[in-house]
């Protein structure tokens, strides 16, 4: 029996066994707890993890899978957008928020 495959299954096989493979090694050097938040549209769990780079904050989505590792500036950069920035990256989920980007 032939089995189907799609253009570019292999890369995509590859980046996510990467994915969960660095996702794994960050978990490995969590400091204390994560917290989870919650509403009746999502939830996050939040943790300190410690990297070779300094200390990031790693948010993750359980529902969806994905997950993001900040570094304090980048958290700190939250804080300069304004509700249109964030309505923006909501109406575009999992996509670059401006044209021409790759995600």
């Amino acid at each position: 029996m032939t089995r189907l495959q799609w253009e570019g299954e292999t890369e995509d096989a590859d980046a996510a066994r990467q994915a969960a493979e660095e996702l794994r090694e960050l978990k490995a050097h969590q400091i204390g707890e994560a917290i989870s938040v919650g509403n009746e549209f999502s939830e996050i769990r939040v943790s300190r993890v410690e990297t070779r780079n300094g200390a990031r904050l790693l948010v993750e989505a359980p529902k969806s899978g994905q997950w993001v590792a900040l570094c304090p500036l980048e958290v700190e950069s939250l804080t300069w957008q304004n509700a249109a920035t964030f309505s923006a990256m909501i109406g575009h989920p999992f996509g670059p928020l401006f044209e021409g980007e790759e995600a």
